[in-house]
């Protein structure tokens, strides 16, 4: 009865924030399982970095095409039907480093079924939102992400410990088959909706009144998507590279910390105590008070949008670059997760920037945008955590262990750079005005 009272597209926006908090339990969770199974078996750094990347090449591949099915057969539909195959996946694969087809075949179809979410996502919020909620509503929903990193860092270290690898991969099964049922049973369509396969309009526009001559607009309103216009245009790009260098940034830290923490620090996850939580927490917090902040400015005319995106976005990026460099100079866990939870902290304030642009500049074709942005944030995946493989296989031979900070310094300083780079470019290029009607 409570629930059936909560307004639609509050209840759209809370099932949205909790479908990214288990996609992100998920990731965590195969990255803690995978470290420890591999570490058993002694798999080489480089061959660890090849497995944790193969996701990112599913997870590329899909972005546009999840971009075009959400805009085509309707973000609810694509959404369940994403978070069904990646759950079943999970269910059905075992956990075996010296398989590795079957694991690298696995996380690509992980990372297909994932790649339609966060576009999914961003249409349906395009439908339902409206302005004045978009910046706190969206930034609620990306926080997920960091609760659910948080809650798998803080968990399934001590489910490895005493039920196994194999049981993370189950228990992320769960969390998506339970929600999977959630989303079949309180997600709808928009109510001026006229078919699944109605495209996106801009925040709102479906919950206004319709005036005379609007409603054949709507429903006939299905132009071509103008890839070309999107593709050349420097505020798009704007986003894109703001996109990668924040993704940059979050997965080499979410794949490779259980690697830092165990080997570079010589200290045990599970010994951490709720301490390794705090990068995710910090994340989740932050967001959500760049969202409110953005949205406080905009609302009160104290910021026009351009220059709240424009703000909030360097803050963000240039606080991150910092404590990004610094890591390596810190040799104690604490010290390492005080700088980490100020680079993902203030990376996740900048998202109130970059991350809500997509819905500035292209309501209509918000999935769409995402689909290009977020594609270029998973080939920061791919680049990422591989390179960083790469890297440290490349210290290991100088060093006799991972336990040197020099082993570490360019794994850091390289998404620090580009943390500074980024935010200059978004300064020069980017836009809040509306480019695509």
């Amino acid at each position: 009865m409570g629930i059936a009272r909560i307004p639609t597209r509050y209840l759209i926006v809370i099932l949205t924030f909790l479908c990214t908090s288990v996609c992100y339990i998920e990731r965590v969770g195969f990255s803690i399982a995978y470290t420890v199974a591999a570490d058993e078996e002694g798999v080489s750094q480089s061959s660890k970095g090849t497995i944790l990347s193969s996701f990112y090449y599913g997870y590329a591949l899909s972005q546009v095409p999840g971009g075009w099915a959400a805009q085509k057969i309707g973000g609810r539909r694509v959404l369940l039907f994403s978070f069904i195959l990646w759950s079943l996946t999970c269910a059905l694969v075992p956990l075996d480093p010296n398989r590795v087809f079957i694991l690298i075949t696995a996380r690509l179809l992980v990372g297909v079924s994932q790649g339609f979410i966060f576009p999914s996502i961003h249409t349906v919020l395009a439908q339902w939102v409206p302005p004045h909620e978009r910046s706190r509503s969206v930034s609620l929903t990306t926080s997920g992400m960091y609760l659910g990193a948080a809650m798998g860092m803080l968990l399934l270290p001590s489910l490895v410990k005493f039920k196994g690898p194999q049981s993370v991969f189950l228990a992320e099964a769960a969390l998506g088959g339970m929600w999977s049922l959630l989303w079949l049973k309180f997600a709808s369509d928009p109510p001026r909706s006229q078919h699944p396969k109605a495209t996106a309009s801009g925040f709102g526009e479906s919950l206004l009144p319709v005036k005379d001559g609007q409603s054949q607009r709507t429903k006939t309103d299905k132009s071509q998507i103008p890839w070309r216009r999107i593709f050349l245009n420097l505020p798009v790009w704007a986003i894109v590279a703001n996109n990668f260098t924040f993704h940059y940034a979050l997965y080499v830290l979410m794949n490779w910390l259980p690697t830092y923490f165990e080997l570079g620090l010589k200290s045990s996850l599970q010994e951490m105590g709720s301490s390794k939580m705090m990068p995710y927490l910090n994340m989740f917090i932050f967001s959500n008070i760049g969202g409110v902040i953005a949205d406080h400015v905009i609302t009160k005319r104290i910021m026009s949008v351009t220059k709240a995106r424009k703000v909030l976005n360097t803050i963000g990026f240039l606080v991150s670059s910092v404590a990004l460099i610094a890591i390596p100079h810190f040799r104690t866990p604490d010290g390492v997760v005080l700088c980490s939870s100020l680079a993902l902290g203030f990376l996740a304030l900048g998202r109130a920037g970059f991350a809500v642009n997509h819905m500035d500049i292209a309501p209509r074709y918000a999935g769409i945008v995402m689909g290009v942005s977020n594609t270029a944030g998973t080939l920061a995946g791919i680049i990422g955590v591989g390179l960083t493989g790469q890297l440290l296989e490349a210290s290991k031979a100088t060093d006799s262990d991972l336990s040197s900070p020099d082993s570490w310094r360019t794994v850091f300083f390289i998404p620090g750079f580009l943390c500074i780079l980024s935010s200059v470019v978004f300064l020069l290029f980017s836009t809040g005005e509306r480019i695509f009607d």
